[in-house]
């Protein structure tokens, strides 16, 4: 991935300055900046491939910055958060943030995750694309699938409801086609972790719970029932 464009926005400057190193150690090409308005200023004049925000930085917080990337873009957003139990780890993900990764991190394990969230997007469609990786292999053969007054193209990639397109990121997209392609089964939150997420390890579910959320309320909340003690499913 040596041309993969990585954003890190961080005002610690130790953290800043080691992630960075470390990063363009494993080949990625990094702008990192000290506070929001400077990240935000960036990912406007570079257009990278994904952005890694930390909470807690001045002038415009994580958070923030992160709802002002998603009205622009669908570029891939991680959270950098320090404690995991913390609220903003919630408030990232409502705001649009695809994962999170807690503080203090090893430069392996962000890496890692830094690649799962690149593959799962295809890194196709780039930083302004309307979204959505390729469907797995194992789709319906169907072009178009119907649920109600729902459509899903999972060759187009895009979903309609009522005949207006619906904007959905590539994550939740990916999470949509999970769904599409089992309706009425039972989906627990580890399974969408590990298809969805690419998590190949236990990850925290509140990932799949706020993106569920943001999802329902694109598509009908009434359309993903909560099948309490298993998971989640696909009203048909």
């Amino acid at each position: 991935m040596a041309d993969t464009h990585v954003l890190f926005v961080e005002d610690d400057d130790v953290i800043r300055e080691a992630t960075q190193l470390a990063l363009e150690r494993d080949g990625f090409v990094v702008t990192a900046m000290p506070d929001g308005l400077a990240g935000l200023e960036a990912f406007r004049a570079d257009r990278p491939d994904i952005a890694l925000l930390d909470v807690m930085v001045p002038g415009l917080d994580g958070v923030s910055l992160c709802r002002r990337i998603r009205d622009e873009s669908t570029v891939p957003v991680i959270m950098l958060s320090a404690r995991a139990d913390s609220i903003d780890v919630v408030l990232g993900l409502e705001a649009g943030a695809d994962d999170y990764v807690t503080k203090p991190f090893d430069g392996a394990v962000l890496v890692a995750r830094i690649r799962a969230v690149l593959r799962r997007f295809g890194h196709a469609s780039g930083p302004d694309g309307a979204g959505g990786g390729a469907a797995d292999a194992d789709a319906p053969a169907e072009a178009v699938l119907r649920f109600g007054d729902l459509e899903v193209d999972t060759e187009g990639m895009e979903v309609r409801k009522g005949g207006v397109n619906v904007a959905l990121t590539p994550t939740e997209m990916r999470l949509l086609l999970e769904f599409s392609n089992a309706p009425g089964t039972v989906l627990s939150r580890d399974r969408l972790l590990e298809r969805v997420w690419d998590y190949g390890w236990g990850g925290d579910t509140r990932v799949v719970d706020v993106h569920v959320q943001r999802l329902r309320g694109k598509i009908g909340q009434d359309r993903i029932e909560t099948v309490r003690g298993f998971g989640y499913k696909l009203r048909g």
